[in-house]
């Protein structure tokens, strides 16, 4: 499984990535390993399905994407995949998530989408609505971002 630096890896991997030239080179210098080590645990933790991306996380707010919406659809079991693999393509759809039905909410799948607007959002679920035929859907307007941060499995 993991020993201690591999440990010290995932606590760096967690939280923001430097932003320099070399960030592995910074994050190997902080755990007391080579470039060339982390690099090689990185990968092996890829390979493994540890690991599914390293990637950069746009502050949408504080980029001027004032839209942010969760969109939750109706979606008849048997379309599910299908309307989960379309609503994925659409750029501004940044998650896309099935989740179980709760009483007197009868919504099953989850889009977050962002754009410049509230009505930006909606032009987009209409979209995706026009894309899949699902017409049964509700816009969760987000009005305050208390938290945005990556997961953090290792503390």
């Amino acid at each position: 499984m993991l020993d201690d630096l591999d440990r010290a890896i995932v606590r760096e991997l967690q939280g923001d990535i430097p932003l320099e030239p070399a960030p592995f080179a910074a994050i190997a210098a902080r755990v007391g390993a080579s470039e060339g080590e982390v690099l090689r645990r990185v990968r092996s933790y890829w390979e493994r399905g540890w690991l599914r991306r390293v990637a950069a996380v746009l502050y949408h707010q504080a980029a001027g994407f004032r839209g942010n919406a969760m969109v939750v659809w109706k979606v008849p079991p048997d379309q599910v995949d299908r309307f989960g693999r379309l609503a994925a393509t659409f750029p501004q759809v940044t998650h896309c998530y099935e989740r179980a039905e709760l009483p007197g909410f009868p919504y099953n799948v989850y889009t977050m989408v962002h754009g410049g607007d509230d009505d930006a959002c909606l032009e987009v679920a209409r979209a995706i609505s026009a894309a899949t035929g699902i017409e049964e859907y509700l816009l969760l307007s987000s009005t305050r971002e208390y938290k945005k941060t990556s997961a953090c499995y290792i503390s």
